[in-house]
């Protein structure tokens, strides 16, 4: 009937789970992403990759006498595919009484998912489809109806200007639904039917404005439902009813036929052992797969949304970050996907603000989501640029003016970051400082002087600073493990001012209250990895095999899948003892793709890396997902939690896809693929020193070691007053503009002796004004001052 279902608006919506067994798209026309999880379809993302349009589209079996089995809770099925990495996807439930089919595949020419059903078993069992729109990347104010159109019984609905349509066509491709019923979540939906009547008794018309649920009655024992998007009902069920036209084996073997085709051009070390190489082609599909086509170039982190099943998000992970970006490019080029990777780049430049940085994560158009800013954000896309340059596939792109404006950014925002990699602290990271002083060392080779100079200047400092920054010995954890120091996570803010990491005080996200900070040299990560793997340090350095040897003991878990790593000790990001949802606070669980960045350092330090890629294999979903965490204790069935199997965080995760291929590669290479030629060529792996002390108003040198130069840097150009005898005797010395919005001076203070101070202020040229306040820098014996101990500034009268 034509009658509207009650209960409007129906519980509060949620997406479904992020345990994705597979993901998939076409090569063509089509705008359709679709995503399985437990067997069925899950989240379609439409018309871009940050779009999803409904929770999930399932099945319940019933005999219309009382028994009715939902498929998604079976839990008992199998997913194929043609060959590895070729994404068309069957899965094959099984129950005692029956045996559904399952094969899923966009419509390569248009809109539309398609999925053949199959049923065995009992003659008297039928195939009821539910659907869950969650149109305009919500599960609110969706409105649902069922009508005719032209002959076809159909299940719409609306939101706004995003709609959709599901039709069913039988062997003879006639229309296959016999009745429908439109109903609100938790009210009158079809499951609460079926719950409430053991078969499908109601028959509402309309469900307007809420949480609403679509489900139909199919007649035949074998099916193809279209699923088509638009933005008109009528534009969503004539793709749809389009789609049913010709026999599903077309599009399916066109789906195919594409992706093998593609498959073949993907350079991958055929050596590798048969279930790396596996995994290995379903990666780069992975990658390949979650790059948009509206806005081509860009790529989500994960078509899924964490702990889906427990929040309305309208994020998620089908957000652009910077980071990943590049660590996905990274991981295309790894199998030459080159103009992939040049989209990327074209993407990057349109999107980076004009102040050089980019926004911690976005919508495809580059709106901001979250507003933070990652040095190491802006850093990752010169190292991009300077790997397309090294391998000759930048093909006419103009990178100048964007890496101009990212190293300039950085010139006059770091050393510290306002926020980690993990977009938790702000502070001075091993891994924020490694890309940055990387990028640095790339820029310069893009730059013009003097911009080139101060660059490698500016890197060069930095660098031989960060284990003042980031290094603790004797720490009551080195003793207690037998080290005489390590990195640690973070070193607070102040910590550039010349404070030690040992003083500092870090907070811990995602803790209850009362856990929710500790001691800076208590927290130690993985993060100083990322020193080797770019060549600012080697491997076999002592602090590094002893940084090694801390993270390995706090941080790593060995599960039945290989071992695996913490982000960092006390993290709380992860679900809650008991295994439900992390709610903003929770228990940190063990990363796979922590397990490629270990295994690239242990292919640095010259051992066996099969380990850490069979880990990264076995921790993947029946379909070859690689999650972003894997559940590290005690089995919970009852909340499919597994030991060493994924957890409810996102999957896939894109960057850890990335990390495997890359890691595959550099393997054959005998270094990590993204360790840039210019940044081995200067350092290789050694720390250099400089003969200068930096003084900046965001990194304020606490003492200058006798024989050094005092370099001043600022922001806009100024005449630097100074004095070495309390302003008996002053000198004044210009700033010379680097070409990166650093305007420096380099004190000639070699010859002041050790226990004489500093004294200076500025006068700003372009404003005509006087700072009016004193800066003081004691000189100390040669050495003293680049250690990390906090040293008092004596003060100083105004000289304004």
């Amino acid at each position: 009937t034509a009658m509207n279902a009650p209960g409007q608006p129906g519980i509060p919506p949620a997406w479904t789970s992020s345990a994705k067994d597979a993901v998939t798209t076409a090569l063509g026309a089509s705008r359709v992403w679709l995503t399985i999880g437990h067997g069925i379809l899950d989240e379609v993302y439409w018309p871009r990759v940050d779009s999803p349009q409904i929770r999930d589209l399932g099945f319940i079996v019933a005999d219309d006498q009382g028994f009715w089995s939902e498929v998604k809770r079976l839990d008992d099925y199998e997913l194929a595919t043609p060959q590895p990495g070729v994404p068309a996807y069957t899965a094959t439930h099984r129950h005692h009484r029956y045996t559904l089919t399952l094969e899923f595949t966009p419509d390569p020419d248009r809109d539309v998912v398609l999925i053949r059903a199959r049923l065995a078993g009992d003659g008297d069992l039928r195939l009821y489809p539910l659907l869950a729109p969650h149109l305009g990347n919500t599960g609110r104010d969706n409105t649902a109806w069922v009508d005719s159109h032209d002959g076809w019984l159909t299940l719409f609905a609306q939101h706004g200007d995003a709609c959709l349509a599901l039709c069913a066509a039988d062997s003879h491709r006639q229309s296959a639904l016999a009745r429908g019923s439109a109903g609100f979540v938790g009210a009158s939906d079809g499951w609460q039917d079926f719950n409430a009547n053991g078969r499908m008794s109601w028959g509402y018309g309309r469900a307007e404005s809420g949480n609403v649920a679509l489900m139909g009655e199919v007649v035949a024992r074998e099916v193809v439902l279209a699923l088509g998007f638009g933005d008109t009902p009528d534009m969503a069920v004539t793709l749809a009813v389009s789609s049913l036209q010709s026999p599903f084996e077309g599009p399916w073997r066109k789906q195919v036929a594409a992706w093998t085709e593609w498959q073949a051009t993907c350079k991958l070390p055929e050596q590798l052992p048969p279930d790396i190489l596996r995994e290995a082609r379903i990666s780069a599909t992975v990658l390949k797969v979650h790059e948009d086509r509206t806005a081509p170039g860009a790529m989500v982190a994960s078509l899924s949304i964490p702990w889906g099943q427990s929040r309305d998000d309208t994020g998620g992970y089908h957000l652009v970050w910077a980071r990943d970006l590049v660590e996905s490019a990274g991981g295309l080029l790894a199998f030459g996907a080159t103009s992939d990777v040049r989209r990327i780049l074209d993407y990057l430049i349109a999107t980076q603000h004009q102040n050089g940085h980019w926004t911690q994560n976005q919508w495809l158009d580059g709106r901001p989501f979250w507003s933070g800013v990652q040095l190491d954000e802006t850093g990752f896309p010169i190292l991009l640029a300077q790997r397309m340059r090294e391998t000759g596939e930048l093909h006419g792109i103009e990178v100048g003016e964007m890496v101009r404006r990212a190293a300039t950014y950085l010139a006059t925002n770091g050393p510290v970051t306002a926020q980690d990699r993990w977009e938790e602290d702000a502070g001075l990271s091993p891994f924020t400082l490694a890309v940055v002083v990387a990028a640095l060392v790339c820029a310069a080779e893009i730059l013009d002087e003097p911009a080139r100079g101060y660059a490698l200047e500016l890197a060069d400092t930095w660098n031989s600073r960060i284990e003042d920054w980031t290094y603790v010995s004797d720490t009551a954890l080195a003793r207690e493990h037998g080290v005489d120091g390590y990195y640690v996570r973070i070193a607070p803010p102040e910590v550039a001012d010349g404070s030690s990491a040992l003083t500092g005080f870090v907070p811990i996200k995602n803790r209850p209250m009362g856990q929710a900070g500790e001691e800076a040299d208590n927290i130690v990560s993985l993060e100083f990895l990322e020193l080797v793997r770019l060549g600012l340090r080697r491997a076999d350095d002592p602090r590094m095999r002893d940084s090694v040897r801390i993270a390995d003991a706090l941080l790593a878990v060995d599960t039945p899948s290989g071992r695996v790593w913490h982000r960092y000790n006390d993290d709380g990001y992860g679900e809650q003892a008991d295994g439900s949802p992390f709610t903003g606070v929770g228990i940190g669980r063990a990363w796979p793709l922590l397990a490629g960045e270990r295994g690239h350092y242990a292919l640095d330090a010259g051992q066996d890396v099969r380990p850490y890629l069979q880990t990264l294999a076995r921790t993947s979903s029946l379909g070859g997902m690689i999650p972003e965490q894997v559940w590290d204790t005690a089995d919970l069935p009852a909340e499919h939690l597994l030991e060493g199997r994924p957890s409810g965080s996102a999957m896939p995760l894109v960057w850890a896809h990335a990390e495997f291929v890359k890691l595959c590669a550099s393997v054959e290479l005998g270094h990590a693929i993204d360790r840039p030629d210019p940044v081995w060529n200067r350092y290789r792996g050694e720390r250099p020193s400089v003969p200068w002390t930096t003084w900046r108003f965001n990194q304020r040198a606490r003492a200058l070691s006798a024989g050094n130069v005092l370099r001043v840097e600022l922001t806009a150009p100024a005449r630097v007053h100074w004095s070495v005898d309390g302003w008996q005797t002053v000198q004044d010395l210009d700033t010379r503009d680097s070409g990166l919005g650093i305007h420096l001076a380099d004190l000639p203070t070699r010859e002041v002796a050790a226990g004489q101070e500093i004294v200076f202020t500025f006068y700003w040229t372009a404003e005509e004004r006087w700072q009016g306040e004193n800066m003081t820098v004691p000189v100390e014996p040669s050495g003293v001052a680049s250690r990390p101990e906090p040293v008092a500034a004596a003060g100083a009268p105004d000289a304004g």
